[in-house]
């Protein structure tokens, strides 16, 4: 914004035509009542340009040496329809998927499902928003894991409908925009906030990554691939055939 003016009620009432136009030359105008801030008047952005709006911000945050509150990203979350997350005081903006990850996604939501079918636990798929508290930390990062499996939502869900319990398993599928963010934020996050089980799942290579924690540390780590029979950490009765995560 270029410029913002602080008016009353009143002379909105008077002048609205003129602070239109105000506001439709890229300006602000803040409008008071009883002496509050009541309503604020910002010019109309399309959801292009409201994407680069936010996307310049998140980059101020990252290459910047900025940070924004767990309250503020919630703020800038519940007024935007964009897909975001919020690692380590960073807003990340989230890519839509190719159509191999939404075909290994959709393979791995029937199994896991079909597995866990009359049981207490769910399979949750993205955008799902998981709060993660991790451990020696005030504030949590706020993620979407594509694929997650959660066993206390009856106790965990608050009054507006949303998950704050904390995932058995997480899964994220790799792409060429994540792949650092996934290996490494993302194992760390789950691994302090007491998450079970991690799987990374590659289609490139067409691997899968299962690490089990334990005390907030890795206690075991397995690679498998094609032809090999993946066997959750976890979920001991849980083995999938690799190629079937990947069939397209």
């Amino acid at each position: 914004m270029d410029t913002t003016k602080v008016i009353t009620a009143t002379e909105l009432k008077t002048n609205l035509g003129k602070y239109l136009d105000y506001v439709a030359e890229n300006n602000e105008v803040v409008i008071t009542k009883n002496g509050n801030k009541f309503v604020r008047l910002t010019p109309y952005l399309t959801d292009i340009e409201r994407y680069f709006t936010v996307k310049e911000r998140s980059l101020d945050y990252q290459y910047g040496g900025k940070k924004v509150s767990y309250e503020e990203f919630m703020e800038i979350y519940e007024k935007s329809d964009l897909r975001m997350e919020f690692i380590n005081g960073e807003i990340v903006l989230l890519a839509s998927p190719n159509t191999f990850h939404q075909d290994i996604a959709g393979n791995l939501h029937v199994i896991l499902r079909s597995f866990l079918k009359g049981g207490a636990c769910k399979v949750f798929f993205a955008p799902f928003d998981v709060h993660f508290f991790k451990k020696d930390f005030d504030t949590p990062d706020v993620m979407q894991p594509d694929l997650l499996i959660a066993c206390d939502t009856e106790k965990t869900v608050n009054e507006k409908g949303r998950y704050m319990g904390t995932p058995e398993l997480c899964i994220e599928i790799l792409s060429k925009s994540t792949r650092t963010k996934d290996m490494v934020d993302k194992l760390n996050t789950f691994m302090l906030s007491g998450v079970k089980e991690f799987w990374i799942v590659d289609p490139d290579k067409r691997t899968v990554i299962v690490y089990g924690f334990q005390d907030c540390s890795i206690e075991e780590y397995m690679s498998y691939k094609e032809g090999d029979i993946l066997q959750s950490v976890t979920f001991k009765a849980l083995r999938i055939p690799v190629g079937d995560i990947f069939e397209s």
